[in-house]
């Protein structure tokens, strides 16, 4: 579909929808008037299919038990085969109602309290949440950063799980926020450690759809032949992909009989064996039919890349901004043109932006910011059109 055409179909104003994005800057930021390139979801209706399914499901008027039906299992499975050449079984596949949900059961079912758990910063701040709220010790452990190019330090790894006696590592592919598709080998390296050290991998893909042209995801689950996938737990959903976070639901794919059966034991004890009927229902339609849309997406979110990095490296060439391979998330060091602790104010004050700030993401990422690019390529253009006037005053002040 042509760009302005798929604009005007698909760009919505969310402002008095209750969008935590929009309607929350006053609570979150101290400012209700701010250029809101924040939380991960999009300014984007949901493809039409999935709205027309709903509506369709909603106007039938009963919202009773329901089971899962074979075509939901179907579109998953065939999803990831087509994709992401990961074939699922059926029996393989759980429910949550949400990626961070599901990541805080594998926690409790997986360890002990106070058992180490390790993440890989900068990463998705829930991650440290999960771990800290419930009562296990947070081992941190800082990706390389070269020029904006994140690559895992595998030795440092292997010395924080050995010398803290790691149990479980959260695992971000793609990587929010630092827009990495990891290489097969990359994963194959870092997966080979948590196996020899027998440390349990969740691996959270839920970026797995929104991956730029030249790149391919890569499923853990597959890395060599798939040597590694009775070591580990997938979770995906369809929420970033197609925009349905608010239906809170997402999928967990566990093909390790003895991790299924543990797993299927301890969620009994807190009665989570329902699902959510509209958010099963919009997941599969999107995936059986939401294809043409998200390419569309994809290109727009391509679109907005390139032009932020085209204006900033031309006006402020100093700003380190990271290669989008995969999300619609892009990191950006400012540490070059702003002292760390007036970064809040440059940003917040001065550009009137809403943002999520690199410490959010890891306490060594004082400096960065990530701003949400799934959005329209106007409030792009007007947030980047900010920072370059207020950098300019700011370089005048001096």
């Amino acid at each position: 579909m042509e760009k302005e055409k798929f604009l005007k179909e698909y760009l919505v104003e969310r402002k008095g929808t209750n969008s935590l994005k929009w309607d929350a800057l006053d609570v979150r930021f101290g400012s209700p008037n701010l250029i809101s390139m924040w939380v991960a979801d999009m300014e984007f209706k949901t493809p039409k299919e999935i709205v027309e399914a709903l509506k369709e499901r909603i106007e039938h008027g009963v919202f009773g038990y329901s089971y899962v039906s074979d075509d939901y299992y179907n579109a998953v499975i065939k999803w990831h085969k087509d994709k992401h050449n990961y074939e699922i079984k059926k029996e393989w596949l759980r429910f949550s109602t949400g990626v961070v949900t599901a990541i805080y059961w594998f926690i409790n079912i997986f360890t002990e309290v106070n058992d180490s758990v390790l993440i890989l910063t900068p990463v998705y701040y829930p991650f440290h949440n999960a771990v800290k709220d419930n009562n296990r010790k947070l081992i941190t452990c800082d990706l390389k950063n070269t020029d904006g190019y994140f690559t895992i330090d595998y030795d440092e790894v292997e010395k924080k799980i050995v010398e803290n006696n790691v149990k479980l590592f959260i695992q971000c592919s793609p990587h929010n926020p630092a827009g990495r598709v990891w290489k097969e080998e990359e994963l194959a390296k870092l997966l080979e450690i948590c196996k020899k050290r027998n440390v349990l991998v969740i691996s959270d893909e839920i970026h797995q759809d929104i991956i730029m042209k030249g790149y391919k995801h890569i499923p853990s689950a597959i890395v060599n032949n798939g040597k590694y996938a009775d070591n580990l737990i997938t979770v995906s959903a369809a929420s970033k992909t197609f925009n349905l976070a608010g239906l809170i639901h997402s999928n967990i794919i566990i093909s390790n009989n003895e991790l299924r059966k543990k797993y299927d034991e301890e969620i009994k004890k807190i009665n989570q064996t329902e699902c959510n009927i509209l958010g099963m229902l919009a997941t599969q339609v999107g995936y059986e039919k939401g294809e043409y849309w998200l390419e569309n997406i994809k290109e727009l979110i391509e679109d907005n890349f390139n032009y932020l990095k085209s204006e900033l490296n031309k006006n402020i060439p100093e700003i380190i901004i990271t290669n989008l391979e995969g999300t619609y998330l892009v990191f950006l060091d400012l540490r070059k043109i702003i002292p760390v602790d007036k970064v809040k104010e440059f940003i917040q004050d001065k550009c009137n932006l809403a943002i999520d700030f690199g410490e959010w993401f890891g306490a060594n990422f004082k400096g960065f910011i990530r701003m949400n690019l799934a959005t329209n390529p106007q409030i792009v253009k007007k947030a980047v059109e900010s920072i370059i006037s207020e950098y300019k005053k700011l370089r005048s002040d001096r």
